[in-house]
This record gives C-alpha cells, structure tokens and sequence, in this order.
C-alpha cells in the first residue's frame, strides 16, 4: 500500500530511450516536441485491458493513497484536473468498483470508501500482497464488529428481559395486596405464584414449570392479563379517591363548624 509523502523518482538518462517512452506514451505532438496539453492521457494508451490496469496503477503509485484500515476504509487518487479525473473514473468503473469525484480546493479526488472495493482495486492493480494484508484486517475488524453487535443485542435483550420481569412482579405484588391471588383464575394464580417465586426465569423457563406446561406465548399472554387486571385496579382506585375528594368539596360549608337554628316559641327550630 501506499504511504503519504513519500516520492519514488525513475531517471532515464539515455536520449534515445527518453524518445522511445515519450513516443510510447504518446506525449509528442507532430514536431517531436512534448505536447504542452496532456490531460487527459491519449485513448490509445489504454485501449487494452492490461494497459488500463497499468494507467490505474501508475496513476496510484504517483498521486494515491490509502487510509489505515484499522480505522476507516478510504482509497483516492489525487487529479490536478477534472477531465483527468473523470477519465480515471471512467478507467475504474470498466473493472466494476465505483469510484466517486469530489473537488477538495484545487484539486479533484477519485476515490472509493467500501472496503470490498478497495479489496478490488488492489486486484485490478495487481498488489496481491496489500490485497491480503488488507484483507486480513478486514476479517478480523469485521468478526469484531459482529461479535460487538451480539453482545449489544443480548445485552439489550437481558435488559428488556429484567425490566419486564420487574413490572410483572410489582403488578403481581400489587393484586396480592389489593385483589389476593387467591381470587384469581386459576391458570393466572399459577403464573402469578412462579414469577413471584423465580423472579429471574425466563417465559420458557416459567412455562415449563406449569402442569401442564405452557408455550412462551401462553406464557406472556397470562403475564399481559396480570398486568391489565393490576391496571384496571390501579385506575379504579384513583377514580374513587377521585370521586371521594370531589364530594368532599362539594359538601356545604358551615360556619363555625356549627350549625345554627332559631328556636321558635314552640321549641322548634326555625
């Protein structure tokens, strides 16, 4: 893989060869002199698939990198134009992954953010070495991410589990007090005296426990009908204080706490 500021320089010092690469590659124009516009690269150079491979390649080794990936998945090479850039980007997409352009100041980025893609782009520029390094860290941080995931689930699952279980035992303590469990149909009564006595059974758990036994359905449906009961109580309850205070205000006042008549003649009040 490639590594940030550093440069690799090829000097050839013979003239005859530096004519030969620079015709090669297209780079003279009709007088055999450089052409001043060679942006972007002549069609002719990556005609074949090996060749476009090679302009991939060399593209990277000049002007791209990669992030480390331990941390993030990012592969770009860096253009000093558009047109460069969307030839480049066409180059890619002939082999599949799907390179992407943005403008970051003066230049335009081409560059791929999935790691499978990069896994392909090393393919296509034949880093076999890098492609299984890369490949390596990408198995184990994907194994991490799945075991993390796991236990988040179970532990969200474990916490859904207790906080469930500690309503259903304050609603069952609550018809006890309120109601006895006694009064209860029977298959609730049995439901209601194993949570109390195994607070921290699961619904198959308690299921199994019944006689006959009962699925984890039949099971949370009975709990679901324990709470509704100690909800309608609750409910009834409040109403009644409610209705109570309400005709507490609305009793006549007295003054004094007395009530005070007038005694006629007769003995009688008036």
């Amino acid at each position: 893989m490639c590594i940030r500021d550093r440069v690799y320089t090829v000097l050839v010092k013979d003239h005859d060869s530096v004519i030969n690469i620079l015709h090669a590659l297209k780079l003279l124009d009709a007088d055999g002199e450089v052409a001043e516009c060679v942006s972007p690269a002549n069609l002719l150079l990556v005609q074949k698939s090996c060749c476009r491979r090679a302009f991939i390649r060399g593209a990277f080794l000049a002007a791209g990198s990669i992030s480390n990936p331990e941390k993030s998945y990012h592969f770009e090479i860096v253009c000093v134009s558009r047109e460069r850039a969307l030839q480049l980007q066409t180059l890619i997409h002939t082999f599949g992954p799907d390179a992407k352009i943005v403008q970051r100041k003066k230049h335009y980025i081409v560059y791929i953010k999935e790691g499978a893609q990069i896994v392909d782009m090393l393919n296509i520029m034949e880093a076999h070495i890098s492609l299984m390094e890369l490949e390596n860290i990408r198995i184990v941080r994907d194994m991490r991410n799945n075991v993390n995931r796991k236990v988040n689930c179970e532990t969200a699952n474990i916490n859904k589990t207790v906080n469930a279980a500690v309503r259903q035992m304050e609603d069952i303590r609550y018809l006890q007090v309120s109601k006895g469990l006694e009064k209860l149909p029977v298959g609730l009564a049995d439901i209601a005296v194993l949570r109390l006595a195994h607070p921290d059974a699961s619904l198959k758990e308690l299921g199994e426990m019944l006689d006959p036994p009962v699925g984890k359905s039949g099971v949370n449906h009975r709990l679901r009908k324990l709470s509704q009961l100690a909800e309608e109580l609750r409910q009834n309850k409040e109403e009644y204080y409610y209705d109570q205070e309400r005709n507490h205000d609305s009793a006549p006042k007295r003054s004094g706490g007395q009530t005070s008549s007038i005694i006629g003649s007769g003995g009688q009040s008036v």
